[in-house]
């Protein structure tokens, strides 16, 4: 490997190891997510020459299917589902405003399927644009809002089924932007 080539991934890594640690959390959990920014820095390291220069969704896409390779089973469920229990009750034990709905949402996202809740998080949580998230997962911008859209309403009804007190708004009949579908 040459020196820029060093240079590339050093600048690679350096400019989104904390985001492929974020999404590997919330898609695996605390305890493989080391494991899972391993395996993607190292695919990235031994095709570095197929990594675009926005190399973030590329790297949330091989984050995507190390994960889905990797931990298909049980354990993995297990270890989400484990992490979302403590994300509610810390947001429980939280004093700040906005407790109970912060609660509301980490609890109806746990009740959501992986999918559902992995096109909510890859937009709200870690900051992707809508062209950029449909990368990582694998489809058309277009599709993404459809699915995204679809996501989002059947999170609102997991927060109607926990009750009116806990209902946040969450945004309903969204028609995406000229904006939107251009990022």
């Amino acid at each position: 490997m040459t020196d820029a080539e060093e240079r590339r991934f050093t600048a690679i890594y350096d400019a989104h190891h904390a985001q492929v640690y974020a999404y590997a959390v919330s898609r695996a959990g605390r305890q493989l997510a080391d494991d899972v920014v391993s395996e993607v820095f190292v695919v990235a390291w031994r095709r570095l020459d197929a990594a675009p220069a926005a190399a973030l969704p590329w790297l949330l896409g091989v984050a995507r299917n190390v994960v889905r390779e990797r931990y298909r089973d049980q354990a993995r469920q297990v270890s989400l589902a484990t992490e979302l229990r403590a994300w509610v009750e810390e947001a429980n034990a939280d004093v700040a405003d906005g407790v109970a709905e912060r609660a509301a949402v980490l609890a109806a996202l746990a009740h959501l399927r992986d999918d559902d809740r992995e096109l909510l998080t890859l937009v709200a949580w870690h900051g992707l644009s809508s062209r950029e998230a449909a990368q990582v997962v694998g489809c058309s911008t277009a599709t993404f809002f459809v699915r995204l859209h679809r996501a989002r309403k059947r999170l609102q009804e997991a927060l109607a089924d926990a009750g009116p007190a806990a209902r946040p708004e969450v945004r309903r009949n969204h028609t995406p932007t000229e904006e939107e579908y251009s990022r």
